[in-house]
């Protein structure tokens, strides 16, 4: 059988026991779980040592995970079986070193996959090492600040108008996203305030392709614009069809909109609603991150479906 191997790590502003008392005890995981966030209404049972939880849903399946062993403020291991949709079993260890100004967690993950699966194995370990890297920056947040910055709003099918739009258009690294993405929405939001007739509504990004295996993004960065407006320099001209589309709604600090896409992607997998694949999806800033605070900022994802 296929063996999937993942490690991610995070640097966290805590000492090593206050991060151990929250990786060890079940109790704390529904607060920065890369999982349960995407479906709060799962059925999630732990144990009253915090040992062992057990969950439940349509999104996220059926499973369990207990503590086997633990040496303390230094590492926890557990045995983690998932029972739907596919049965398997993995080792799941959490390792605390502490470093200056706090410490070092990283998360490992040893498991196998099902025969059936093996032309699967490099997606699978991009799709993990993806929900490790969200869960250790919602623990990374809870850690150090006692609160998460991040919620899901499922909004359901309705309709989007369309438009044209300007926008810039790349196709980089996903490493390099939050700096190109600052640097184009500078410019956009430059375009905006000079040009406030021109401007139809609020700035976007559309995702055309992503690669998660080579971790590579195709993306533009865009505003809509009224049908009189000339294309300015360093700016291509563009256009979103009328559509029907499946909004999901994602509230707090930008760094954490992978729970977002996640989440939508796992439903458009699962069929929750069929894709229109002629129409790639986007990303929707639905207020100013200049105005609001970092809990308060909203952004809407817009899958177009059929």
């Amino acid at each position: 059988m296929p063996k999937i191997q993942v490690v991610k790590s995070v640097s966290i502003e805590k000492d090593a026991a206050s991060v151990y008392s929250i990786v060890s005890d079940f109790h704390y995981w529904q607060h920065w779980s890369p999982w349960l966030i995407q479906e709060p209404e799962a059925k999630v049972t732990v144990s009253e040592d915090g040992k062992s939880y057990a969950w439940e849903g349509k999104r996220v399946g059926k499973g369990e995970m207990k503590v086997t062993n633990e040496d303390k403020n230094r590492s926890v291991d557990y045995d983690l079986t998932f029972l739907t949709p596919y049965k398997s079993h993995a080792k799941v260890r959490f390792e605390l070193n502490e470093e200056q100004g706090g410490v070092n967690v990283s998360w490992h993950m040893d498991s196998k996959l099902p025969f059936f699966m093996f032309w699967m194995k490099k997606m699978m370990i991009a799709f993990v090492g993806m929900d490790y890297q969200r869960g250790l920056t919602m623990l990374k947040e809870y850690a150090e600040t006692g609160k998460v910055a991040s919620k899901l709003e499922f909004n359901g099918v309705s309709n989007y108008d369309g438009c044209e739009y300007i926008g810039i258009k790349h196709d980089i690294a996903m490493s390099e996203m939050p700096k190109v993405m600052e640097s184009d929405f500078a410019k956009i939001f430059e375009f905006a305030t000079s040009n406030p007739d021109a401007v139809a509504g609020k700035p976007f990004a559309m995702y055309h392709k992503w690669d998660l295996v080579n971790g590579r993004v195709s993306f533009t960065s865009g505003i809509p614009i009224n049908d009189n407006t000339n294309k300015p320099n360093g700016f291509e001209l563009g256009a979103i069809p009328s559509t029907q589309v499946y909004r999901l709604t994602h509230k707090g600090d930008y760094h954490h909109l992978g729970n977002a896409w996640s989440t939508i992607m796992g439903m458009e997998r699962a069929k929750e609603f069929k894709k229109n694949k002629n129409i790639h999806p986007f990303e929707v800033y639905d207020n100013d991150p200049r105005e609001v605070s970092v809990e308060d900022r909203s952004t809407t994802i817009h899958f177009a479906v059929v």
